[in-house]
């Protein structure tokens, strides 16, 4: 699930990873721009949309339009939040056909209760679970995400999270915090076998518990290998359920000098002594 190569999370808030270099790639990469479309038609086609039938949509971390651009192709109208006016300002120039806002989604969506028909978002959820500040608490960013984001969704609506997760503590952090908010669903994973192919979609019901669509790829799945996880409204108790690590531990340490070394302030480099258990002075 995580990946050898340095993740773009790890290496600056959205806000300044995405910068004009950054975000001229979206709309001259043809790569880039063949591979968000697929993952946007992918999500439209999990939100189960009325046929024939123009719908409002929320795209949460639209980037320049490219998901906008396809959900246009499809005959929906559509809003796009997203952090990074570099990005934005892309989208711009492009005359994007949809609304843009800027904001952090970790603050909330401001948008009317019962407002969409549906919510999409192609990789940036996971943006969520970094602490870029020292203010910054995951969990409650995710909740507060999710809560706005419940209401502003008509009832019976789905949105759907392209996501690239780091572990599977990560997973039931954002599940957890999805489930307190209110919504039903689970993960779907596509090709759940191939390490290229392999995606995962966090579908979420509003209001109503929904049937969970299934992964594709079955038909060379190991059943060992399952391609969905579904939770409910139950409350559960996950590991590491707050997302941090034990106060005082190694990893806890790790994490406040990496997040410190984000901010640019001047830390002690790491060393096998890191961490460790010194022995009680009488």
């Amino acid at each position: 699930m995580s990946s050898s190569c340095r993740r773009p999370e790890h290496m600056a808030p959205p806000e300044v990873f995405y910068n004009e270099e950054e975000a001229k790639k979206y709309s001259q990469n043809s790569r880039m721009i063949e591979i968000q479309t697929q993952m946007s038609e992918r999500a439209v086609e999990l939100l189960n949309l009325p046929e024939d039938q123009p719908c409002y949509l929320l795209d949460v971390g639209c980037g320049s339009g490219l998901s906008g651009d396809y959900l246009s192709e499809e005959g929906h109208y559509w809003a796009g939040v997203d952090i990074s006016t570099a990005m934005l300002d892309i989208a711009l120039d492009r005359e994007v056909d949809g609304d843009l806002v800027l904001g952090d989604m970790g603050q909330g969506v401001p948008f009317r209760p019962g407002t969409f028909d549906g919510c999409i978002s192609i990789s940036a959820l996971q943006w969520l679970c970094n602490a870029d500040k020292r203010s910054h608490s995951p969990p409650k960013r995710l909740y507060t995400f999710f809560s706005s984001l419940y209401s502003s969704l008509a009832r019976g609506a789905r949105a759907v999270f392209q996501i690239y997760p780091e572990n599977s503590e990560q997973l039931e952090l954002i599940t957890a915090q999805a489930m307190r908010a209110g919504f039903t669903g689970g993960m779907v994973v596509d090709y759940p076998n191939s390490s290229k192919a392999k995606k995962f979609f966090l579908c979420l019901f509003a209001g109503v518990s929904g049937v969970l669509p299934k992964g594709l790829g079955l038909e060379t799945v190991d059943r060992n290998v399952p391609n969905q996880v579904q939770f409910t409204g139950q409350r559960s108790r996950f590991k590491n359920m707050k997302g941090k690590s034990a106060k005082k531990s190694k990893d806890w340490i790790l994490e406040k000098k990496e997040r410190r070394r984000r901010q640019g302030k001047e830390v002690r480099a790491d060393t096998k002594y890191t961490g460790r258990r010194r022995r009680p002075h009488f």
